[in-house]
């Protein structure tokens, strides 16, 4: 090509580039998509291996835990539950376990996540009783610490899941930012219910910004357009997920979760389904 003719394809390219500037910038879309078994949780009661059929079916290839008891999970020994999901091509990242466990027998449950794979173990609920005053949380973030340790020589993150009245003001401080700056980052992630944190007023990209790397777990979950903000499918309510998913690098995502507490309009099946179906469509 002479140059006067590569400066003038050059130039048409430039101009083009200009008025078409999408065109270089491909959007991102979601890939692998995990789903917490919670939403599933009476189909799992009765079926167990069916449910976890149709939940691959859909094209979830990860499932979070929400099962174990009495060191097995969904009445499964750790070996034969690994064993089950490998039949059926799904993962299990993560599981949730009650803060009892914290207190009773941690090193077993530790042990058990590991016979599965897990890198994570999630603190997912605290009773009423457990959360009245600052001090609880104190506590807590001294139990979670010590947690930590243990989890870490075992190759597993400790990490903590919110609801909304982690940031409701106690004693002129929110629990939710005590534990992020009294607990050891290292020994401590979190994993950030996003429809909650909303729900409770709060903003989760400040949050990203203010503590990056720190949120390597997500529960997405949507809110509908009602004065109750109720639980939705994904997609179908007023959440904006191109916003958040932006941001995932910046909060240090690694793995998120489908979830939907309580399933209004739709059977929990068909509203993984549904959830599913969108994100696959998102583009950010």
């Amino acid at each position: 090509m002479k140059r006067r003719d590569f400066i003038q394809t050059s130039s048409v390219a430039a101009i083009g580039a200009l008025a078409f500037p999408a065109a270089l910038c491909e959007l991102k879309k979601i890939g692998k998509m995990g789903v917490q078994l919670y939403t599933v949780r009476d189909n799992m009661a009765k079926d167990p291996i069916g449910t976890l059929k149709k939940v691959a079916e859909i094209g979830y290839t990860d499932v979070e835990l929400a099962g174990y008891y009495e060191r097995k999970f969904y009445g499964m020994p750790p070996i034969a539950f690994k064993r089950l999901l490998n039949e059926l091509g799904l993962t299990t990242n993560s599981g949730h376990v009650g803060p009892d466990r914290l207190r009773d027998d941690w090193e077993a449950t530790v042990a058990d996540a590991a016979i599965l794979g897990q890198k994570y173990l999630v603190i997912p609920w605290l009773p009423e009783s457990e959360r009245k005053t600052i001090d609880q949380y104190k506590r807590l973030a001294e139990a979670l610490n010590r947690g930590g340790e243990v989890a870490k020589k075992a190759g597993i993150q400790l990490a903590y899941h919110n609801h909304d009245f982690e940031f409701i003001t106690l004693d002129g401080q929110v629990p939710y930012d005590l534990l992020l700056q009294t607990c050891d980052p290292k020994l401590l992630k979190m994993e950030l219910d996003l429809y909650w944190i909303i729900k409770a007023g709060k903003d989760p990209l400040a949050y990203f910004n203010q503590h990056a790397g720190r949120f390597h777990l997500w529960h997405v979950k949507d809110m509908d357009d009602t004065s109750d903000r109720f639980f939705t499918e994904v997609g179908n309510g007023t959440i904006d997920w191109s916003a958040i998913f932006k941001a995932a690098r910046k909060a240090g995502m690694k793995h998120f979760y489908v979830e939907q507490d309580v399933c209004k309009n739709h059977a929990p099946l068909e509203s993984i389904a549904i959830s599913h179906k969108y994100l696959q469509g998102l583009r950010y």
